[in-house]
């Protein structure tokens, strides 16, 4: 029989995924596996049994949200465990898995597993620390760690664009310089994320066409400081259309490996996580580092 490790966040989104348990592990035993079950209770808890028990089972999955995965993978990748992974999402706004077109309902992202094929993909290293698709500072990154569990719950995806929305009047300028694959760029930025995603906290996105998540290579968006009301209106036109090409406000790069400095009292948010800020850190694409169970879409 086969061993499979099932990681749950049962405090993710609005807790309906805990509602599934019995179905989704029935399930995967019904399908052979025999199910190791482990419930997390406090930060870091995925990470640590990924790390743990990921080697000696045949497949691994994580149901929670951006923030559980990110743990899930981060114990794996630094523990250089390869094994699949699926991923049930059940959080407030994954990012992560509407860009991977994941199912949503607990149900059908569990059979989807069962049935899927592992698709190498990229994962970012940021200093010390892993993230499976953005870094980012700057407006609305901060939304994802300062909205409470428990309103994430009851409104859900709203949360984080209201919470968003009232950052608006509190945006302050960050200067940054970025070392990007050899080019230097350095302005006084509003906004600035190192992703591997078509989301970004659930309020800006990229062009499917753009984006391949495992081509080894970062999507760098930077938005710049306004120097007159027409930059604002073109920036929030691009940002609308997708089309970067022609904002003076936009920087939009691919890259395999970013060097950036900034105030190190400026924080950073990694897959939705709060990361302390750095006045030097290095940002770099680990291609194929994992192993998604995904349906053929």
């Amino acid at each position: 029989m086969k061993k499979l490790l099932f990681i749950v966040n049962p405090i993710s989104g609005q807790k309906k995924a805990v509602k599934f348990l019995p179905e989704i592990i029935s399930l995967f035993n019904r399908a052979d596996y025999e199910v190791i079950t482990y419930m997390t209770g406090a930060r870091g808890d995925a990470t640590r049994m990924a790390a743990l028990r990921g080697g000696d089972v045949d497949l691994v999955v994580c149901c929670g949200g951006d923030g559980t995965f990110n743990e899930t993978i981060t114990g794996l990748v630094e523990n250089h465990i390869h094994v699949p992974v699926g991923y049930i999402p059940s959080g407030s706004t994954n990012d992560f898995a509407s860009s991977m077109k994941l199912s949503t309902n607990p149900l059908k992202a569990a059979q989807d597993i069962l049935e899927g094929t592992p698709f190498s993909y990229d994962v970012g290293k940021f200093g010390s620390r892993y993230f499976s698709y953005v870094a980012s500072f700057g407006a609305f990154t901060q939304t994802s760690y300062t909205t409470p569990q428990s309103i994430k719950n009851i409104l859900g995806h709203t949360a984080y664009v209201l919470s968003g929305i009232s950052e608006l009047s509190q945006i302050r300028k960050e200067h940054v310089r970025m070392e990007i694959d050899g080019e230097i760029v350095e302005d006084d930025y509003l906004f600035g994320a190192i992703s591997n995603s078509t989301s970004v906290g659930g309020v800006l996105t990229l062009d499917p066409s753009l984006v391949d998540m495992g081509d080894g290579l970062f999507e760098i968006l930077l938005v710049r400081a306004p120097k007159n009301l027409l930059e604002i209106t073109e920036c929030l036109q691009a940002l609308q259309t997708q089309d970067y090409s022609n904002c003076a406000m936009v920087t939009f790069r691919s890259a395999r490996k970013v060097r950036i400095l900034a105030d190190s009292s400026m924080p950073w948010t990694l897959d939705g996580e709060r990361e302390e800020g750095h006045w030097e850190v290095y940002a770099e694409n680990l291609h194929h580092a994992i192993q998604l169970v995904k349906q053929v879409n």
